[in-house]
């Protein structure tokens, strides 16, 4: 007893000299080459192999005792237990870096289905790791889950919400309606950008930097705008002008403010997009000049650029032509009536 207990700190204690020398070595080796998926896979099993000498120590340890009967079963259930978690450990720990290798696949599947198909086979390999271990330890694993199928049905009928929201994000990636890095709005719901697609929810960063957790079944249901995908950004003006402009200053307001837009390098041109400069209706207070075109940039840091030069040359040709803009406002006209000579005729209220 005491020489297996003493074997097995002995392996205990080796698994440092071991992470360090064995595994050191290995990635000595594996800098050499040229590619990095070698350097991945060895960074993510370095957990399973400084595992493997403890592996080794139950294994000589359990044989040096000479176990009979039920407690010879046991021990080597145990050792094929330990050894299958770390076969199984080792598979899900390598799947991020064979991840790498998925690269052709971005031409076909969205990054967010690769991102979705690592966590489906990582399930798995939980799922054949746990009902292998069952098995070895003479647990049936198709009884068993047949004997949860009624409560497999309760719970469903609990978990309504959560299946939606799992396929609702199916869905949402099959239709790549927007991926991790977009901005999008859902009206009335949330505005930010996508920073991952989860099983049951979408975690949305809003421009205050806090982070929205989504039903995915909210994203699925509703309309979706992916400014991200936007080709060109709109500017939609109306610029209303003072009714004492006349209507020679109007034709040539209009006519530079369209041949500033025309003229300069960081707006659209049709046929690509659609461009006016109109006068286009009379106001309550000023009559308005419609601007509508598309800037290249769909960056808004650059659109409000480009917003706000425009802005300057607007105001510098309205000045130039000799017009103001106009503002909200109200006149009250004041009109005196003769006095009334007649003295059995009623006063008239002054206005």
């Amino acid at each position: 007893m005491l020489a297996a207990a003493f074997l097995f700190f002995t392996f205990l204690l080796l698994r440092n000299v071991f992470s360090r020398i064995v595994i050191g070595r290995l990635k000595v080796f594996t800098k050499k080459t040229k590619n990095k998926i070698d350097d991945e896979i060895l960074e993510a099993t370095e957990g399973p192999l400084s595992f493997l000498p403890i592996v080794l120590g139950v294994f000589f340890a359990t044989e040096l005792l000479d176990l009979t009967g039920n407690l010879a079963l046991g021990a080597a259930n145990l050792n094929r237990s330990l050894i299958t978690f770390n076969i199984f450990w080792a598979f899900y720990k390598t799947i991020g870096p064979i991840s790498l290798t998925f690269g052709r696949l971005k031409e076909i599947f969205s990054e967010s289905m690769i991102d979705w198909l690592i966590k489906a086979m990582r399930a798995l390999f939980i799922f054949l790791g746990a009902a292998s271990i069952l098995e070895i330890w003479g647990i049936q694993v198709a009884p068993l889950i047949a004997g949860l199928g009624l409560f497999g049905v309760a719970v469903a009928l609990g978990a309504q919400d959560l299946f939606k929201n799992l396929i609702s994000g199916i869905f949402i990636i099959a239709e790549q309606r927007f991926q991790p890095g977009d901005w999008i709005k859902i009206n009335d719901i949330v505005e930010g950008t996508v920073e991952s697609i989860g099983f049951r929810t979408t975690t949305i960063v809003q421009f205050d930097k806090a982070p929205v957790y989504v039903p995915n079944s909210k994203l699925s249901d509703n309309a979706a705008i992916n400014f991200s995908r936007m080709s060109h950004r709109r500017i939609f003006w109306k610029i209303g002008l003072t009714y004492s402009t006349t209507i020679e200053q109007l034709k040539n307001i209009r006519a530079e403010i369209e041949e500033y837009v025309m003229k300069n390098d960081d707006f659209a041109k049709p046929p690509e997009v659609s461009t006016f400069v109109r006068i286009d209706s009379f106001n309550d207070s000023s009559i308005d000049l419609m601007l509508y075109c598309f800037t290249k940039t769909t960056v808004w840091g650059e659109w409000l650029q480009i917003k706000e030069d425009m802005a300057l040359a607007i105001k510098d040709i309205v000045a130039r032509n000799g017009s103001s803009f106009a503002f909200p406002s109200q006149s009250i006209y004041l009109e005196n009536f003769p006095q009334n000579s007649d003295p059995n005729k009623p006063e008239i209220f002054p206005v």
